[in-house]
């Protein structure tokens, strides 16, 4: 039934820990049967028969025994640890190194180990922004970015208290040794990416020297700028050495155009010579050997010879000539052909009796004026036979 029920005869709630009517229950009495049952429970004694009473101590030895264990295998799972592939564990045991491990489930006593991960293919990065004077004494301002890798996880945990910090005290070493061996004009134009190449070189020596573990990947210079109470003077000196550069390239633009023509043209006119050369050596050579030639037929048959030479002679002279003279033999009358009028067409309006000739048909032409000269001749001598 329930506690609070009425019971008995004088309608009293009944005490749910069995006390009657003595009032509220005892608090010490409560716990001390709550720990008879525990002792009960894990085989613990009771002092005597009828006893309640527990050992003095609280809890019994294989309570503690058991407890012992359980504390054991909880120590013990959490020494395992699961290392990433992109990463290296360095163990310390009792603040000692002890080793480096590779990637894989391992496993090191907890407490007594200490057991450190470092990210060794993260690529960090980091920007300064520095003042500094140049070779030439000028003040110039300097932006750059340093990317890196921790190459050495053991040397990185352990042989520099801070290396980040390490890492920027150096990089700013570095760049004012490399910027003050620079002109102004270097660091502000075309010179950054040799910079660079120099801040990063000698940045990785000064990390080795300190042994970081760190490995430099870039170094990049982003930004090179004059201070700025003298920014416009400087722009006015870029923009005048751009118009500069822009004068030079379109100079070498036009003598890039010209020199390639005047070289050709000289080429020209140097294989023309050779070839004129070559056309006069041959054609005196050719000329040798005909005189040659014609002295010999000539020993052979003289007249021959000086006639067939005198024809040649005539016919080569005459060949370029428009006009025929033709002659009859018994008249005395000599006809005069001019044939570069009668070749070519007539072209007046007003007369339809022009001549016009081909020059195929010039030879039927000479053929029959000559004939026609020829009867008049016969007939000339005909009438003077008469007489």
């Amino acid at each position: 039934m329930a506690w609070n029920e009425p019971g008995g005869g004088n309608n009293k709630p009944k005490d749910p820990w069995g006390g009657g009517d003595q009032g509220p229950p005892d608090l010490d009495e409560a716990l001390k049967k709550l720990q008879e049952k525990l002792g009960g429970l894990f085989g613990g004694r009771r002092a005597g028969g009828g006893g309640s009473g527990a050992a003095p101590g609280g809890f019994s030895g294989s309570l503690l025994g058991v407890l012992a264990v359980v504390a054991l295998v909880v120590w013990g799972l959490m020494g395992f640890y699961q290392v990433d592939q992109q990463e290296r564990a360095v163990v310390l045991r009792f603040g000692k190194y002890l080793e480096t491990v590779q990637p894989g489930l391992r496993w090191n006593p907890p407490i007594v180990d200490e057991v450190i991960r470092v990210n060794t293919t993260k690529v960090r990065a980091v920007s300064f922004r520095e003042i500094m004077l140049t070779r030439d004494e000028n003040i110039v301002e300097v932006k750059l970015s340093v990317q890196y890798v921790i190459d050495d996880p053991t040397a990185f945990v352990l042989e520099v208290r801070d290396p980040e910090n390490s890492l920027q005290h150096a990089t700013q070493s570095a760049l004012r040794h490399v910027v003050g061996d620079t002109t102004m004009n270097l660091v502000l134009t075309g010179g950054r990416a040799q910079i660079a190449d120099e801040v990063s070189t000698r940045l990785q020596q000064y990390l080795d020297l300190y042994k970081t573990g760190i490995r430099v990947s870039k170094v990049t210079v982003d930004e090179s700028k004059p201070p700025s109470q003298v920014q416009e003077a400087f722009d006015d000196v870029i923009k005048a050495r751009e118009d500069e550069e822009r004068v030079k390239n379109e100079a070498q633009a036009y003598a890039n155009g010209i020199v390639p023509e005047a070289r050709g043209a000289a080429q020209r006119v140097l294989e023309e010579a050779l070839a004129y050369k070559e056309q006069v050596i041959a054609n005196a050579e050719g000329e040798a050997q005909r005189f040659t030639k014609l002295l010999v037929e000539y020993q052979k048959a003289p007249e021959v010879t000086r006639e067939r030479l005198y024809l040649s002679a005539v016919q080569e002279v005459l060949g370029n000539n428009n006009k025929v003279l033709v002659d009859v033999e018994g008249g005395n009358n000599m006809m005069y052909l001019p044939l570069d009028k009668l070749t070519t067409p007539s072209t007046g309006g007003g007369s339809s009796r022009g001549l016009s000739i081909d020059s195929s048909n010039i030879r039927e032409l000479t053929n029959a004026v000559t004939e026609q000269l020829r009867r008049d001749a016969a007939a000339a001598n005909n009438r003077r036979g008469g007489r």
